[in-house]
């Protein structure tokens, strides 16, 4: 089984994020059901992850200032990511998908905003062993790549699962270096925090550098400031 230093690590910051529910197939404080049975249409894997249940969700609501809800968010999927990665290579184990759903707000401060490093930092952690990590915005209706609408979800989300080698590079079309470590991702048990700081200021420092480089423009030259925008 893999470890990781996500308990070890300083959290000055825990609290920011309230458990409201713990992992569970069937939540209750949010009405998540029929979403997802629209979603079978959109991901080949999850119609029979839903009737295997193995699909679920623990849900949290913000409870802090943005950068403290930040790093919890980034705390919860670096949890739910090392408890996927010894299941993933089991039976079923392509069909186990953990969602960290976001309730509540932070004043002045989108959930887009609060959940684009997080998601960043935890892709560029764990792409090159496989696992991968989504997200979604309550009330944001998503287009897939092929010009498909997808419906909007009743509560914002960040998907944890297994990559699917063969299709998942294709969402990182604008990062091209993730989409290269994805597809030849392997896990070998390695600790994807032995090589990082603990301090999610220093994270998000250290993730910024992996940030492609932005397409010269007369508004925006130079680097981007923040993570690229994409559903994957």
């Amino acid at each position: 089984m893999t470890t990781g230093r996500t308990s070890a690590a300083p959290r000055p910051t825990a609290g920011a994020l309230r458990l409201v529910e713990a992992s569970t197939t069937r939540p209750t404080s949010v009405d998540i059901s029929g979403y997802a049975r629209q979603m079978t249409a959109h991901c080949p894997y999850l119609a029979p992850s839903l009737q295997q249940g193995l699909t679920s969700w623990t849900v949290y609501r913000a409870d802090g200032d943005a950068e403290a809800v930040q790093a919890e968010l980034f705390h919860a999927g670096a949890q739910a990511a090392e408890w996927l990665r010894p299941l993933l290579n089991r039976p079923r184990g392509v069909l186990r998908c953990e969602n960290i759903v976001l309730l509540g707000d932070v004043p002045g401060v989108r959930h887009r905003d609060l959940m684009a490093w997080p998601h960043w930092v935890l892709k560029n952690l764990y792409g090159p062993v496989g696992v991968m990590f989504g997200k979604f915005y309550a009330g944001e209706e998503e287009v897939t790549a092929a010009g498909h609408r997808i419906p909007a979800a009743p509560a914002s989300f960040l998907p944890v699962r297994a990559a699917v080698r063969r299709r998942d590079p294709r969402f990182l079309s604008a990062t091209p270096d993730l989409a290269a470590a994805l597809a030849a991702a392997d896990d070998d048990g390695r600790d994807v925090f032995e090589h990082i700081p603990t301090e999610w200021t220093e994270i998000r420092t250290w993730a910024r550098r992996l940030l492609p480089p932005a397409k010269p423009s007369p508004s925006s030259p130079g680097t981007p400031a923040s993570p690229p925008r994409s559903s994957s």
